[in-house]
């Protein structure tokens, strides 16, 4: 049996990413997630790896396409006003059709903001922070122990459909301790004709670009790639659903909300209060059918946040305002307690019994 260790989510991420066959780590510190980067400072070098203190965010992320361009696995790290310097370089990331991996740490803002937890990075990450038509597969851990399975998954993935993969945590799921069953280290020997790693005289060159000055061949590129992620609403979408056979009244949350809406759900259950839940983990792709599905038998939606209110708009979109949809949140570091939860589902029981 795999031995439990007790680590951080940030340094659970760094070591998962090294047991998934990273080896190139660069980034740049910024509060809450520094212990990545510190993390991978200490262990890089005793791996052969390559760890790098850019300059800047920006010249994190442009390093990041370099390797990627060479066919290795490559990952950086930030939080919030960091990820919005790397807008750019994920751009050209995805306009590259290039395998990364972004993890972001969320912190409150706009601006500056603070250094307690956020979700207010949603938009960003899930609708495409950076210029044009793209999309990111992005996933959401709620515990330490996903945090490591998920950045295998999420390299995984990226590599699968060259799309850019980010980890969108929260500055609570990356400063938390539990303990963890890490997972076995593995080869990464996936096969990438189109790398540029020197032609030894034997094929054509390969060009990793995103300038494409004939418009029909960009529309061509833009087309092609839609199919990709296309497949990826096909196919790669992962949820939990709690104790929603017999619910009445759904809550949607992620990250740190989700775990708090399960104390809440036992509450309200222990009050007679039939409530489930669906986790969206992946939020790019998000659960479309699983909330259409739910709207078919349950009374209303909660969303429940740590933003104003960014996912809500994808479970209308999903429910296309079969049922109604309220918020829970709050915001500027702060977490919605159960009985705030509580308090939202009777409001709704008294508008909807």
């Amino acid at each position: 049996m795999a031995e439990k260790v007790l680590m951080k989510g940030n340094e659970a991420i760094a070591e998962a990413a090294i047991r998934a066959g990273c080896r190139n780590y660069f980034g740049y510190p910024i509060t809450p997630q520094t212990e990545v980067a510190a993390y991978m400072a200490k262990r890089m070098p005793k791996i052969g790896g390559t760890f790098l203190q850019a300059e800047s965010e920006i010249a994190a992320i442009n390093m990041i396409y370099g390797v990627s361009s060479a066919g290795l696995r490559a990952m950086t790290s930030s939080s919030s006003p960091g990820v919005s310097l790397k807008q750019e370089g994920i751009s050209y990331l995805a306009g590259s059709d290039l395998p990364a991996l972004i993890v972001n740490v969320q912190r409150g803002g706009p601006g500056l903001g603070g250094i307690q937890p956020s979700q207010s990075d949603y938009f960003q990450a899930t609708k495409g922070g950076g210029h044009g038509d793209y999309r990111l597969i992005v996933l959401a851990p709620a515990s330490v122990q996903e945090m490591a399975d998920f950045t295998a998954k999420a390299f995984d993935l990226s590599d699968k459909y060259r799309i850019p993969a980010m980890i969108l945590a929260d500055g609570t799921i990356g400063q938390m301790m539990e303990p963890v069953v890490l997972p076995e280290p593995c080869e990464h020997h996936i096969d990438k004709p189109w790398a540029v790693t020197g032609t030894k005289g034997v094929r054509e060159h390969n060009i990793i670009n995103s300038l494409y000055l004939v418009p029909e061949e960009l529309e061509q590129k833009n087309l092609e790639r839609f199919e990709r992620y296309h497949a990826v609403e096909e196919n790669e979408v992962i949820c939990e659903e709690y104790l929603m056979d017999d619910a009445q009244y759904c809550i949607v949350a992620f990250g740190i909300a989700a775990r708090v809406a399960k104390n809440a759900i036992t509450a309200a259950r222990a009050k007679g209060v039939k409530v489930g839940m669906i986790r969206p983990i992946t939020l790019w792709p998000f659960p479309k059918k699983q909330i259409a599905e739910a709207a078919k038998k349950v009374k209303a939606f909660i969303s429940v946040e740590l933003s104003m209110g960014q996912m809500i708009e994808d479970i209308r979109l999903s429910e296309e305002c079969a049922k109604p949809v309220v918020l829970c949140s709050r915001v500027g570091g702060m977490i919605p307690s159960p009985e705030q939860i509580l308090k939202t589902i009777d409001d709704l029981m008294g508008g909807n019994d």
